[in-house]
């Protein structure tokens, strides 16, 4: 039996597309074409790319109203026009808000999620991680890059999971939009039901490099 009351979050594991990778896309496709070659770049790509039309089948079949929707994503900061960063991504070639606003046209509501502080602090340690050295300094400084990341990745887990509590009202549905490394469940309160549409095992060791 469904409770009317019950706050219900669709949990949607994502793996972003290189228009969500915005200035940092060169870079991250100039690495990864370098450590893993051309073929098995254009194979992560297609796994994407079908990842994406998986999630789009997922979500239309299930029985949600969309009125009473509020879509939570992943990377996308609090910070009162998040309807103008959707559209401008959604035009950049970007699945994941391509079919966001979709579903806000349909009636769905998106919210900011993210701590603007947080992704700047993460945007500027990527950066520090695209910087190719080769030396034991390097070595050094990349375990420690990967510790800072790891707590980073938790600290916005637990900020996201506050906002979703904050923001979604009783009877409502959120959707959330977020990256495989992350464990916003974790975080989450117990009067929250969560839904998983896809089989999360399938994302989580397909990104990881």
């Amino acid at each position: 039996h469904h409770n009317i009351h019950k706050k219900t979050l669709v949990y949607i594991p994502i793996i972003h597309d290189q228009a969500d990778m915005g200035a940092l896309r060169e870079s991250v496709q100039q690495a990864s074409i370098h450590k893993f070659g051309e073929k098995a770049w254009m194979k992560k790509l297609a796994f994407i790319d079908q990842s994406w039309a998986d999630i789009e089948q997922a979500i239309e079949a299930m029985p949600l109203s969309y009125e009473k929707i509020r879509i939570y994503q992943d990377g996308l900061p609090v910070c009162g026009y998040e309807a103008d960063i959707v559209s401008q991504m959604s035009t950049n070639g970007s699945r994941n808000y391509q079919l966001i606003e979709k579903l806000i046209k349909g009636g769905a509501m998106i919210m900011g999620t993210e701590s603007p502080e947080l992704l700047i602090q993460e945007y500027e340690l990527m950066m520090k991680m695209n910087v190719h050295h080769d030396d034991k300094t390097a070595i050094r400084s990349k375990a420690r890059l990967k510790i800072m990341s790891e707590s980073l990745i938790k600290k916005r887990d637990h900020f996201i999971a506050h906002r979703i509590h904050d923001t979604l009202g009783e009877g409502e549905t959120g959707m959330l939009f977020i990256g495989a490394l992350h464990s916003v469940e974790n975080f989450l309160s117990k009067d929250i039901q969560i839904i998983y549409p896809l089989n999360r095992l399938l994302f989580k060791g397909a990104w990881n490099e």
